[in-house]
């Protein structure tokens, strides 16, 4: 079944929400059928949080319309969905939804596991530099746009222009868990290499060959 659960941002403090059109596909009843339900229940929606939605356009023959699209979050959709008919089709998106919900929640704990994790690491790498004493105005940003490239391909700006963050945002923020483990791990790697006296260029050779972190990519 298709994504069913989204977070716009992509990022690790968003709110998980599915759509109404996306529950009026899925368990095939019509999307203005959806919008009456909500509507109608907007009380009991709104206990769990601000009922959100958007104006989005839809070709029509005779021209464009636009059409309101709500977003709900997981409690809001769960109560919604209690009051679908139980057919073999809704039984099947509920299932799922429920289930699509469960992982993004997952997947945005280990975010949160992940990101204090890496604070220490974070504190060692920046305690390296500063006791290097030639080191530079930019070395932090080089280290941490070296850590960043190494596993996602990609600097600060990059991943932050790539995943829709503010040039302000912290690119971190907008990683998955699986990035920011293996980002936390090569940040130790390179405090340690510091700390044993290379340079930089010395150490950017070393992860471009793998000879560090092996394939984290």
């Amino acid at each position: 079944m298709n994504s069913l659960v989204f977070l716009e941002p992509n990022k690790i403090d968003a709110v998980p929400f599915t759509t109404s059109d996306v529950i009026a596909e899925f368990a095939n009843v019509k999307h203005h059928a959806v919008q009456q339900m909500i509507s109608k229940h907007e009380v009991s929606l709104k206990s769990f949080g601000r009922v959100a939605f958007e104006m989005r356009a839809r070709p029509h023959r005779t021209g464009a319309s636009v059409e309101k699209i709500y977003h709900l979050n997981e409690p809001q959709a769960t109560l919604l969905i209690t009051f679908l008919k139980n057919t073999e089709q809704v039984v099947r998106f509920k299932t799922e939804l429920v289930r699509q919900f469960y992982l993004m929640r997952a997947e945005l704990q280990k975010r949160q596991i992940a990101k204090i994790d890496r604070k220490p690491i974070r504190r060692e790498l920046t305690d390296t530099i500063q006791n290097d004493p030639d080191h530079g105005k930019w070395d932090f940003k080089l280290y941490t746009d070296l850590a960043y490239k190494t596993v996602t391909g990609k600097n600060a700006a990059q991943i932050r222009k790539e995943r829709g963050a503010g040039k302000r945002d912290t690119a971190s923020d907008y990683m998955t868990a699986e990035e920011l483990t293996a980002i936390t791990r090569l940040e130790y790697q390179i405090a340690t290499l510091k700390e044993l006296g290379m340079d930089y260029q010395q150490i950017k050779m070393l992860l471009l060959n793998r000879q560090v972190v092996g394939n984290i990519a």
